[in-house]
């Protein structure tokens, strides 16, 4: 199928509500984990989501040009050629964009989405995310209502921060503590700036101790139970016209997450979580692997000439992609998202 347009895509989303389940979002950085994410997802049955960091975006243009709109945008056309030969629906998304970046990242973007819009009538990504954690709410909200001005006329869907995720990803790095959690007033501080879709449709990435990075179940201290704290609090201002969960939220730094806190996160409104961590290590394992196992062949050991069989980057590759599209099948299924495709 073609790359999911806007309406097929809030579709998506839509269903995700109603049925209590959630996409991954894959992070890619080449065209092998591009493609290792939507086989993934066909294995799977499930629509989903390919997303883009400001670094992969950077590799993705050429190691030594760095231009983020570039990659993004080489990205998105090999993207709609090789997603067209599947039966399930693709969106495309960029992740993080810290403010320093949006000069050279989302805004251009957007621009480059408005234009071919008006010419076609289709933006060239689904969805971007401005990450305006590390700035104060207000300046957060401030510039998260330009940039949603912005993507309605482009017909794309923004995503929020509101909260602060730990760890590291992509150099951007945060400290493990109580601003880990979204309270209910900042949640109701969201709304009042960005509405419940009268100003466009938005994604919220409410933080509930998540944190980005490696860690073993249990070393996370999640509290889904925020999630729900703040969906009640806006219903119970707003009323129940969106319903009982009227944000679409977004899950970041799953990697450790228990499936308890996982499933409980999907029911309180999480349409969306992020998988990075967990299928690079997927992709990276088995070529790991292949190398140790075939390493006579791969290297020209004492003189001879070694295996081209082996060494042909095509060998290690298919390794390396079926392993990472296994994990994505599984992160479908974690999602309940499997089997999902209409």
């Amino acid at each position: 199928m073609p790359i999911a347009t806007p309406e097929v895509y809030r579709d998506m989303l839509d269903r995700a509500k109603a049925g209590s389940f959630a996409y991954p979002a894959i992070n890619v950085t080449s065209s092998q984990t591009l493609n290792a994410a939507i086989r993934g997802f066909a294995e799977a049955g499930s629509d989903g989501i390919v997303q883009v960091s400001t670094g992969g975006a950077e590799y993705l243009s050429g190691p030594t040009i760095k231009d983020m709109v570039s990659g993004s945008l080489a990205l998105a056309a090999y993207a709609e050629i090789v997603a067209a030969k599947y039966d399930v629906n693709i969106a495309l998304h960029t992740d993080h964009c810290p403010k320093d970046k949006l000069d050279g990242f989302v805004r251009p973007l957007l621009q480059a989405s408005a234009e071919r819009r008006a010419k076609t009538g289709l933006p060239i990504f689904q969805s971007h995310m401005w990450d305006g954690s590390a700035v104060p709410l207000d300046e957060n909200l401030q510039i998260a209502q330009e940039l949603l001005a912005l993507a309605k006329a482009a017909d794309i869907i923004l995503e929020v921060e509101i909260g602060v995720v730990g760890g590291e990803e992509d150099g951007v790095a945060n400290e493990i503590n109580d601003q880990l959690y979204t309270t209910p007033e900042d949640a109701l501080k969201t709304v009042e700036a960005l509405g419940l879709g009268e100003n466009g449709r938005y994604m919220a990435a409410l933080t509930f101790g998540n944190v980005h990075g490696v860690y073993k179940p249990g070393n996370v201290k999640l509290r889904p139970e925020i999630l729900k704290q703040c969906q009640d609090a806006i219903v119970e201002k707003y009323g129940s016209e969106h319903g009982s969960k009227p944000l679409d939220l977004v899950f970041h730094g799953g990697s450790g997450s228990t499936e308890q806190e996982i499933s409980d996160a999907v029911d309180f409104g999480v349409i969306k979580m992020n998988v990075d961590t967990d299928t690079q290590y997927a992709f990276t394992r088995p070529v790991a692997g292949w190398m140790m196992t075939h390493y006579d062949g791969v290297l020209k050991v004492d003189g001879e000439v070694g295996n081209k069989k082996q060494y042909d980057p095509r060998a290690w590759g298919k390794e390396a992609e079926a392993a990472m599209a296994a994990r994505v099948v599984e992160a479908c299924e974690n999602l309940r998202s499997a089997g999902t495709h209409a």
